[in-house]
Parts: structure tokens; C-alpha cells; sequence
């Protein structure tokens, strides 16, 4: 409830708009929703259920998207006004949709992001699990991802890989890389115990929801980067102040994720 709130207000909920103005739908409660339902699975299921679960949503959303007829479109259209998932945020999803005809974090297409989390709760368990070494369970998250990453791929060629629709090929693709990359974090930190070098991603991750909010309407770093680089871009060629400017608001961002983490202040849900 706390993160749909939260969402809410990064899209504007403290400005008083009016309800139709009012975008309910958002990243965060893309992340909230997908997340509750992951855990009532995950909570009143074995892992063979956990898995039967997961292959449904994908299975369930890709015939669902491509065998139900949209209302002056028919079955199996994926432009953006024309799928199963747009039509559906513009009959029950309430308030503005982010993208006028749909919404690219909208009711349907929350469906697939359940399975998301589920891969998410897969690998938690592979990474607590006691009867494996750090090596075995490197070389798991490696596979997993090839694994996942060919998959998505060959899916793609019958349900395109579409972020905005959260297609189930995308869910695969998605998960293969980013298997792929915890993975080589997973060998440097875990398995290598090279530790130096992540400070500034710690900070982050303690305060990923708090410095999404304040980067989200709370707070304008952009500004605050001009008042500060201002100068240097004056000097410089203007193809340069895009990548200086958006330097110094990552420098900024980290700068207070620091402070807060040195003070051990955290945004806990």
C-alpha cells in the first residue's frame, strides 16, 4: 500500500489535480502489486506449484494477448492502441493514462511482472540455499540467465519483446540479462571477495526507494548541477553539457546517499 501511495505521489498526487488528471498506475506500484502477489504465491505454494504458477502468467498472458479480440481491432493485435492490455487500462484503469491510449505500467500487463518477481524469488532461494558452494551457485545464475536470454529470444519471434507491454518473451529476456550481470557481480564480490569498489552501490541499494522518489518530482538535481557546473559547461563545447551536467547530478545523488548512509538513515518499507 505504502509503495502504491508513493507512486502515486511522484506522479503528482500532492499537486491536487483533478482525478482524471491524476496518473494512479506507476513504476512503483508495478513493483508493489507484482511483489504482494509473488508472495502469497510464494508463501502458500511448494516450488513445483511456484514453478506451474510462473509458466501460467506467461503461457495465460501470451494466449491472452494474442487469441481474445479487442473491440474494433480483433485478436492477436500488438500496436499500441490495438492490444488486449492497452484496451484494458482505457475500460478499467482510473485516472490519466501515462501514454494516452495505455499505460505502460497498467492492470493487464501487471500479470507477466508477477512472474518477474518470481524469478526474483527463485534466484533469493538459490543464493540461500546451503547445498551448493559460492562457485555451484555462480555457475547456476550464469546458466539460468544463457538459459533465459535464448529463450526470451526464440519466444520473441512469435510474441515480440516489448517492454512497454511487458510481453512474456520480454519477462525471459530480461531476466537472462540481468542473471547474466548479478552473476559476474556475484563471481568479483562473492566469489573473489573484490569488495573495494562497491561503497557508492551500497548506498544506493539501502536508499534505491528514497533517491527514486527524490529524483521523481521531489527535488530538481538538474538545477542544482547548473548552479554548480554552470561555469565549466560555458567553456566547453555544447555537445559536452548533457554528459557534464547529468555527471555532476549523479555525483550530487551519491553525495547525499553517502550522508544518509554514514547517518544510517533508510527509507524501509
Amino acid at each position: 500500500m505504502l509503495l502504491l501511495l508513493l507512486g502515486m505521489v511522484v506522479n503528482g498526487l500532492l499537486q491536487w489535480k483533478s482525478f482524471d488528471e491524476t496518473r494512479l498506475a506507476s513504476v512503483l506500484g508495478r513493483i508493489a502489486l507484482s511483489c504482494f502477489f509473488a508472495a502469497i504465491i510464494y508463501l502458500n505454494a511448494s516450488f513445483r506449484w511456484r514453478i506451474t504458477w510462473f509458466s501460467l502468467l506467461l503461457l495465460g498472458y501470451w494466449m491472452a494477448m494474442t487469441l481474445i479480440p479487442v473491440p474494433g481491432f480483433g485478436p492477436g493485435i500488438l500496436t499500441p492502441e490495438g492490444n488486449l492490455a492497452a484496451y484494458i487500462d482505457r475500460l478499467w484503469l482510473p485516472g490519466k493514462l501515462h501514454r494516452g491510449v495505455y499505460d505502460p505500467e497498467g492492470l493487464f500487463s501487471t500479470v507477466p511482472a508477477i512472474a518477474t518477481a518470481l524469478l526474483g524469488v527463485f534466484t533469493g532461494e538459490l543464493l540461500l540455499s546451503s547445498r551448493y558452494t559460492l562457485i555451484q551457485k555462480m555457475l547456476s545464475l550464469t546458466c539460468g540467465g544463457v538459459v533465459l536470454l535464448v529463450a526470451g529470444i526464440a519466444w520473441g519471434t512469435v510474441f515480440p519483446v516489448n517492454k512497454n507491454m511487458w510481453t512474456s518473451s520480454f519477462v525471459l529476456y530480461a531476466a537472462g540479462w540481468s542473471l547474466l550481470l548479478f552473476a559476474l557481480f556475484y563471481f568479483v564480490i562473492d566469489v573473489r571477495g573484490i569488495k573495494s569498489w562497491i561503497g557508492p552501490f551500497v548506498w544506493l541499494g539501502c536508499n534505491s526507494i528514497l533517491i527514486y522518489l527524490a529524483s521523481h518530482g521531489l527535488l530538481n538535481f538538474l538545477s542544482t548541477s547548473e548552479f554548480i557546473l554552470g561555469g565549466i559547461t560555458r567553456r566547453v563545447d555544447a555537445g559536452w553539457h548533457d554528459a557534464i551536467l547529468w555527471t555532476g547530478v549523479a555525483l550530487i545523488q551519491f553525495a547525499a546517499l553517502y550522508g544518509l548512509y554514514k547517518r544510517k538513515i533508510f527509507l524501509k518499507l
